[in-house]
């Protein structure tokens, strides 16, 4: 027999064995199953809740450079700003929230207040700048929590000088990693749990923010910022924020841009303009150099319906539980602009990407409603505290699920 015969012969029996297949057990598949949905989960959970000392590299947060030349001023500027956002923020062992009151005088709802903090020793830090009058405390909480306070006027600079004020001085506790500014009419909307998970969870800044090309917008604005801003990145927006400690301190180590609304946004100016720094300087200067870093929307409600040059204040009869709920489902921000065509600008209210309800505080109340906003906020959101006992293990998503579930009350 030849060779190859054989080696024919060998193939051809070769082709009747079977191979044996190794095949999991059914317990080793199921924990394969188990472990990709793990690893699926984990990465799911990692992009929706990042720590909170977590940070984006630096990308395309950072505007691109104009095709002009900076002047030396904006080259020291960006590098500055750049510097402290691409930094990460300091791991705090117990990271709290500053809530800082701009208020002419007394706080009408100090004892509201009081009870939205109770129990809460630790996570937050209260700072107080009355422009006038200093009136005694009624709540021990805000004693001793006033700052150093100058006269603020209304639609002057000197507003934006009382917030940088109030957060210059509550950047000095390394503990504080939001910074809340409030008015005397502002009342919370949601409990303390709440409140914390929704803003030390987030990614972003809310800082409100949009475009509107008509008298109330871009016309405020003047040549004379040349070349630092420009009116094509001229902003508009309520002055109601609330940012984190690097947001905070791009705020502070600004003068240049801050200068040139200090010197060219002001009430009376040429043309019969009046332009409010308080409107436009925050929203322009983060448009500008942080337009990724803010959520374009404030999480403090108030009432622009009436077409007047103030929001729709409340009274007592008007603070029921009905509206109260009204106000904490609302998820969609929306701005009219100023120009003939009115036109309806709206955008969803997205917490890291999900779309939630907008609002964490509300303004403006009459200090005569401060009985039955007590009331609505013992009956109500102390039941949800006690509902949602360890809330925060889940996480503020866990505290928007359980909180529909619960029929008939405020979330």
């Amino acid at each position: 027999m030849k060779w190859y015969q054989v080696w024919k012969l060998g193939f051809g029996d070769m082709k009747g064995v079977t191979v044996p297949r190794t095949r999991a057990s059914p317990r080793r598949r199921i924990w394969i199953s188990v472990v990709v949905i793990f690893v699926a989960i984990t990465v799911l959970w990692a992009y929706l809740y990042p720590p909170q000392d977590y940070t984006y590299p630096v990308r395309d947060w950072f505007p691109s450079e104009p095709t002009r030349e900076l002047t030396d001023a904006e080259t020291a500027a960006r590098v500055v700003f750049r510097q402290i956002l691409s930094t990460p923020p300091f791991i705090s062992r117990n990271p709290k929230i500053a809530f800082m009151f701009l208020t002419p005088g007394k706080l009408p709802f100090e004892k509201l207040w009081e009870l939205f903090f109770k129990g809460h020793e630790g996570r937050y830090t209260i700072y107080v700048h009355a422009s006038r009058d200093k009136h005694e405390h009624v709540s021990p909480i805000f004693v001793g929590r006033d700052i150093h306070s100058e006269k603020v006027g209304w639609g002057m600079i000197t507003m934006v000088d009382a917030e940088r004020r109030l957060l210059a001085k509550a950047l000095e506790d390394i503990d504080n990693q939001h910074f809340v500014l409030l008015s005397d009419s502002c009342v919370p909307l949601h409990n303390f749990d709440y409140v914390y998970d929704f803003l030390m969870g987030s990614r972003h800044s809310f800082l409100d923010c949009f475009h509107d090309p008509g008298p109330h917008g871009v016309y405020r604005y003047s040549k004379n910022m040349l070349p630092e801003v420009r009116e094509s990145e001229f902003r508009k927006g309520s002055q109601w924020f609330s940012m984190k400690r690097q947001h905070a301190m791009v705020v502070i180590a600004d003068s240049l841009y801050y200068s040139k609304f200090r010197l060219y946004c002001r009430p009376g100016m040429e043309e019969g303009r009046n332009c409010y720094a308080d409107e436009h300087y925050l929203p322009t200067l983060f448009h500008m150099m942080d337009p990724a870093g803010i959520a374009n929307w404030s999480v403090t409600y108030v009432d622009w319906s009436e077409g007047k040059w103030h929001p729709r204040s409340f009274r007592a009869k008007d603070v029921t539980y009905e509206r109260l709920k009204n106000m904490t489902s609302i998820d969609v921000s929306y701005h009219i602009t100023s120009d003939e065509k009115k036109e309806l600008l709206q955008r969803p209210c997205l917490w890291n990407g999900l779309k939630r309800p907008c609002y964490l505080f509300a303004r403006k109340f009459y200090p005569e409603a401060l009985d039955n906003l007590v009331n609505l906020f013992s009956n109500y959101y102390n039941f949800l505290s006690s509902t949602v006992g360890s809330i925060h293990i889940f996480g503020s998503i866990g505290v928007h699920v359980l909180c529909r579930l619960v029929e008939g009350q405020i979330y």
